[in-house]
């Protein structure tokens, strides 16, 4: 008897609203990290593995100068019902584990907890070409939050 390979479902093809190139203006708001400021992200997303997995390559600029890179990888954990996303980036401080997180009406919903505190990740579509991102911390283990950075992105291709 042969193995039927998996297909990709619904929760997979949400992915593809993510995919593609985007360009945004961002906000970091002051904290423990640093003082803040603006900068623009660019963000080259794809689809692959055969429609399994959403791979995205960032790169941050202040004042036209890259400061800040980062790579991402998010898929659909169909076991455990729950999206997974995995990042690196220019920091250096590689994930002890993929962060789960799940898709609440327009927003896929990302938590977990690093040496800085317990993380919130939330992309909010806004329609087909327009996407916001923000980035919350918590010291109190999810009782309060404050903002670390925001962003508002614009499909270009």
């Amino acid at each position: 008897m042969e193995m039927q390979m998996p297909q990709p479902g619904a929760e997979h093809a949400q992915l593809e609203s993510l995919a593609g190139k985007w360009v945004g203006e961002e906000i970091m708001h002051p904290g423990p990290m640093g003082p803040g400021g603006k900068s623009t992200g660019f963000t080259d997303a794809r689809i692959s593995a055969d429609k399994f997995y959403l791979f995205a390559d960032y790169r941050q600029e202040v004042g036209g100068t890259p400061s800040f890179f980062g790579h991402g990888v998010i898929g659909y954990d169909t076991f455990g019902k729950q999206y997974l996303w995995y990042w690196v980036d220019s920091m250096g401080m590689p994930p002890p584990t993929a962060t789960a997180g799940q898709f609440r009406g327009t927003d896929f919903v990302f938590e977990s907890d690093s040496p800085h505190g317990k993380m919130r990740y939330v992309y909010s579509l806004k329609g087909a070409n327009r996407y916001t991102f923000k980035i919350d911390v918590s010291q109190d283990n999810g009782k309060s939050w404050e903002p670390f950075m925001e962003g508002d992105y614009k499909r270009v291709k």
